[in-house]
């Protein structure tokens, strides 16, 4: 069973979100504030962390950025602020997801059972990715589609291991930047563009409705398993 800190000062937000966790097999630990969050957050410590922004002590980002320093926790964001700049600071943050108030259980359940399929993920320590038809050998570096193997340039290679490390969770322009081309070209998006068209064009079966490598627009790129 899954462990879970939710930080959300409505109630009813709480027994919804409450409601569909349990239903998804977790075990749940609530918090009103954001201090006594980060305390749930440290004594309990859960596989999944979710944070309401707008809290009555502190903002929601620095929760985030507080846990930042001693956990790498999957964090989920929940927010009635569906600016494309505030999610972007969420994610910049440390947190893996974003999820915008208001927003129907199905889609919740699916963000977190996303979030925690990292977790058991990275527990088991799988060095092959399989996402479909497709399996990502992160030890070789060999990526294939089917019994056929596509060949990446360094760049394509490092980009795909970006979201792959991430795999489910949103990464902004910014991170994925910063991690394959460095801190001097963080706003360089038109590199991005380029090369996740490229990776579409080689990974995806059609890349003009791509299953796996899907843009948030404004935000970043996710890589998801279908």
């Amino acid at each position: 069973m899954y462990s879970v800190v939710l930080i959300e000062d409505e109630a009813q937000i709480r027994r919804f979100v409450r409601t569909a966790l349990e239903a998804e097999g977790c075990a749940v630990n609530e918090a009103d504030c954001a201090g006594r969050g980060i305390i749930e957050a440290g004594t309990r410590k859960p596989d999944l962390i979710v944070v309401d922004l707008g809290l009555p002590d502190r903002d929601g980002i620095e929760v985030i950025r507080e846990i930042r320093t001693w956990s790498g926790v999957p964090i989920l964001i929940l927010s009635a602020r569906s600016q494309e700049s505030e999610k972007v600071r969420a994610l910049d943050a440390g947190a893996d997801d974003y999820l915008t108030k208001p927003f129907g259980i199905a889609e919740l359940q699916a963000r977190v059972r996303a979030l925690l399929r990292r977790v058991a993920r990275s527990a088991t320590e799988n060095a092959v990715v399989e996402l479909g038809e497709l399996r990502v050998d992160l030890v070789k570096r060999q990526v294939w589609r089917g019994a056929s193997e596509i060949r990446l340039t360094p760049i394509e290679y490092k980009l795909l291991a970006v979201l792959v490390a991430n795999l489910g969770r949103v990464v902004t322009h910014r991170q994925l930047l910063r991690e394959v081309w460095g801190p001097s070209h963080v706003d360089d998006t038109h590199y991005l563009r380029v090369y996740m068209a490229g990776l579409r064009k080689k990974l995806e079966t059609d890349p003009n409705l791509p299953q796996h490598l899907r843009t948030d627009p404004g935000v970043g790129y996710r890589l998801v398993d279908q």
